[in-house]
């Protein structure tokens, strides 16, 4: 019956589809065939160039939106197209062209430089362009864009030019038919849009006016006609790579190599296939670990590039959660609890001993494909599939036996399942419409071999707006079903919709969710807490045009009432007020003020929430605010801190981050941060002994020192540096069984030790794209990680101990190189 009701609605809702932009009085140009393809170096002196249509009169998106750019700032763009390519062409005029900021940078990243961008929308859909960057020094970036959200870990192969003239500069570009996605027709008209970003006005200009009162950006484009007789290429393109890598820790040196592809390839015009064989994950960055003591796991960001890379479609909904493929073992049946302890005798009177010898942290993945695209009906499909292989412990156990005065030890090892081999799926069906408007429907699946658990999580997901894109219906309903031989199999069920305003200064949002006690999606996505609901809503205000003395500022003022969805108990509630703004002259500022009454927390308890047993949280009040300097200027400085003050409890908690960031030349910056937090009688969970909950009061504090830093010797070729020291200390004050009621009474027999934390790494990289999406990445890592009962050592004093432990040293070497298949195909026809 579920899935009649979801056939009719998008059946409905494909009818509803309108592919005609809002803007009525769009801009509409016709671009021309050429024989001869231009030469991309910035000089715009080719034959190409000289009949092509001038598209010009750019407008002020920011800050003064809809303002007629000057004569002296003007830009000059044209397109032509052949067999194989689209060519764009642009003249920024600039009066001061010697003061043009000129910052270098990596590819996909933003500096202090200027940039001319252009996005490209085959399907003319208003929601779904591509888009290509390139900055005034060369740099190259590329996104794909869904819902006026860009995904720059989309990456493409393109070439393009710039050139520093006497009036400005230029810049040339060659577009592949192979980097976008379009239908196979004889005549098109496709969408594009064109963005000039002049650093030094602070100011970002467009060909087609962008009003920001109403809709998303790219519901603005132009229309170019004329595309006639083009044909989508055959899109097959190959990563081959090899890797080397030597892992040294404790004196002991471990080597490996690995050899493997990645692949692209078009099944349809609009749909591709990636794929990644033999995946090497050997030079991915470290993760941001940090001492967790609370109920929850600590999330990590995905930096692993397939599962980064047009993912737009898989992340629909909330469900999931790459770092659950290849990641922890689930270990379901707690391998190392169920280890027979030293104590314990077997029938005939021998004593065993077991022990883990080797536990694999990670789970090897063995590959990995997605298949998506979208129809010309704005149809999204998107399909993932994964599989890990089986994960095991090796446990050795020791049997010693007593005759005639003499002990016989007799050593043997067995393997026990952590992790089985797994698969791991996901589909979407995302239908679009009205160039604002979709319906989801999702579905993630994991099957494991044996006797571990399996599940399922079903999703439709809906972001509805009006035609005028003033009022807008945001909301989900999911399931989620698990089945093992533990628990009996359970269904949960969450459920999400909220009705809003947004158009002109003011915006504004009301709604209502929940999550049931059964709802889980956390074997591939994550979800931290379920069994509650919340009544929600808030109201904002904004600056629509800059001020004598502000380019913006706005405010906005949330509030939430909670409740368990269990039982209906009233939880707590929560608001807040902030605001921000920045000045003529770039200084940015905000602040915000939070308030949160007393709480019942389900969660810290670690019994379930259905066992009714809470904490309660004292009332409390956080204030912080927040500073940027002018980004433009060599030293720039970001700085923000927060209070928070419990009312009747001795508990308050501080804090403070403070970021410099020096260029010291367009090719070498430095940015350091540090990151100080105190929370003085914190109270959480420690323990459980004889049916009580134990509680512990603490001091806590923390200290993130973090230096990046680049050196670009060309836009192709960089040295980065990426140090991360992480340091927790924990000092307990006193213990508390937690009563029935939420509040705490002392327990002056228990004791716990101190804790004392740290992670240390330190990152270099060397990369050098060698050719166009080929490249050579030489990657060190330094790690050392300590954890222990020293609690109260000054900084340095700590730094000392933490140097004293061993370090791990890696080293890697990678090369990947790209292939065409169509520069193939031609070199051998």
């Amino acid at each position: 019956m579920f899935k009649r009701i979801l056939l009719v609605k998008l059946v409905l809702f494909s009818v509803l589809i309108s592919q005609a932009q809002n803007n009525k009085n769009r801009k509409t140009v016709t671009t021309q065939r050429v024989t001869k393809a231009p030469k991309i170096d910035g000089l715009l002196n080719d034959e190409a160039w000289q009949n092509a249509e001038i598209l010009s009169d750019f407008v002020i998106f920011r800050p003064d939106n809809g303002k007629l750019v000057s004569s002296e700032y003007q830009t000059f763009v044209k397109v032509a197209y052949d067999d194989d390519a689209v060519y764009i062409s642009a003249k920024l005029l600039d009066p001061d062209p010697e003061n043009i900021p000129q910052e270098f940078a990596v590819r996909d990243n933003f500096s202090q430089a200027d940039f001319f961008l252009v996005t490209i929308n085959p399907n003319d859909d208003g929601q779904n362009p591509f888009e290509f960057i390139v900055q005034v020094t060369g740099n190259q970036g590329d996104a794909k864009v869904s819902n006026g959200n860009e995904d720059f870990n989309w990456s493409a192969v393109w070439e393009s030019a710039t050139k520093i003239t006497d009036k400005g500069w230029n810049v040339e570009i060659k577009l592949p038919y192979r980097a976008i996605r379009f239908a196979n027709r004889p005549v098109q008209s496709w969408g594009f849009n064109f963005h000039r970003r002049l650093e030094k006005l602070n100011e970002q200009h467009t060909w087609t006016h962008i009003d920001n009162s109403v809709g998303r950006w790219t519901q603005y484009d132009g229309l170019i006609e004329g595309f006639k007789n083009i044909t989508p290429p055959t899109r097959l393109n190959l990563y081959p790579y090899a890797s080397a890598t030597s892992i040294s820790f404790d004196g002991e040196t471990e080597y490996d190599y690995s050899v493997g592809m990645d692949l692209k390839y078009g099944l349809t015009d609009n749909f591709t296939l990636d794929a990644t064989l033999i995946p090497d994950f050997s030079q991915v960055g470290f993760d941001n670990v940090e001492l967790n003591l609370g109920p929850f796991e600590q999330q990590f960001t995905e930096q692993r590039q397939f599962f980064t890379e047009g993912t737009e479609l898989f992340n629909k909904g909330n469900l999931f959660y790459s770092r659950r493929v290849g990641g922890r073992p689930i270990d379901q049946f707690n391998v190392a609890s169920n280890l027979i302890k030293e104590e314990n005798f077997d029938a005939n009177g021998r004593r065993i001993n077991e022990e883990i010898i080797d536990y694999p942290g990670k789970v090897t993945m063995l590959n990995a494909i997605k298949i998506s695209g979208r129809t010309k009906s704005g149809l999204g499909i998107g399909f993932f599939n994964a599989i890990t292989e089986t994960t095991e412990a090796t446990i050795k156990t020791t049997t010693e036996q007593m005759s005639g005065g003499t002990t016989t030890n007799t050593v043997t090892t067995r393997k026990e399942t952590t992790n089985p081999f797994s698969n791991y799926n996901i589909m979407v069906l995302d239908q679009q419409f009205n160039q604002n408007s979709t319906v989801t429907l999702i579905n993630t699946n994991v099957t494991r071999d044996g006797r571990f658990r399996d599940a399922n999580v079903t999703a439709l997901d809906w972001h509805i707006e009006t035609k005028d894109s003033k009022y807008n219906a945001d909301g989900s309903f999911k399931m989620s079903n698990i089945s093992d031989d533990i628990n009996n199999p359970n269904t949960g069920y969450t459920f999400d919709n909220s009705f809003g305003y947004n158009s002109g200064h003011w915006n504004w949002e009301i709604g209502y969710n929940f999550e049931n006690k059964d709802f889980n999606p956390n074997d591939l996505g994550i979800l931290f807490s379920n069994d509650q609901q919340a009544i929600y809503g808030s109201a904002g205000w904004r600056t629509l045009q800059p001020t004598k003395k502000f380019n913006n500022y706005s405010f906005n003022f949330y509030n939430q009432v909670n409740f368990q969805h269990f039982s209906g108990a009233y939880t707590g509630y929560e608001a807040g007020f902030n605001a921000s703004a920045q000045t003529k002259k770039r200084f940015t500022f905000g602040g915000n003020l939070n308030y949160g009454s007393k709480n019942r927390d389900y969660f810290e308890p670690r019994q379930g929430t259905t066992s009714g047993i809470f904490f309660q949280r004292p009332e409390r009040m956080n204030v912080n605010g927040w500073i940027s300097t002018n980004s433009q200027k060599k030293l720039e400085l970001n700085a923000n801190g927060y209070f928070t003050n419990f009312t009747n409890h001795p508990q308050q908690s501080y804090g403070v981050s403070i970021s410099p960031r020096y260029r010291f030349t367009n090719q070498f910056s430095l940015q350091y941060r540090l990151n100080y937090n105190k929370t003085k009688n914190d109270q959480g969970y420690v323990d459980e002994v004889n049916n009580n909950i134990v509680f512990g009061q603490r001091d806590r504090k923390s200290y993130t020192n973090t230096i990046s830093g680049k050196y670009s010797f060309s836009t192709n070729s960089s040295l980065s540096l990426s140090f991360r020291h992480y340091w927790s200390d924990v000092a307990y004050n006193s213990f508390y069984n937690l009563n029935s009621d939420g509040s705490l009474a002392e327990n002056n027999n228990y004791t716990t030790n101190d804790l004392n934390f740290n992670s240390w790494n330190l990152d270099l990289n060397y990369f050098w794209q060698f050719a166009p999406g080929s490249q050579l990445i030489v990657f060190y890592r330094n790690s050392i990680f300590d954890s222990n009962n020293n609690s109260g050592l000054k900084f340095f004093k700590n730094l000392d101990n933490l140097f004293d432990q061993p370090q791990q040293h890696t080293l890697s070497v990678r090369f990947v190189y790209f292939i065409d298949y169509n520069r193939i195909k031609n070199i051998f026809s």
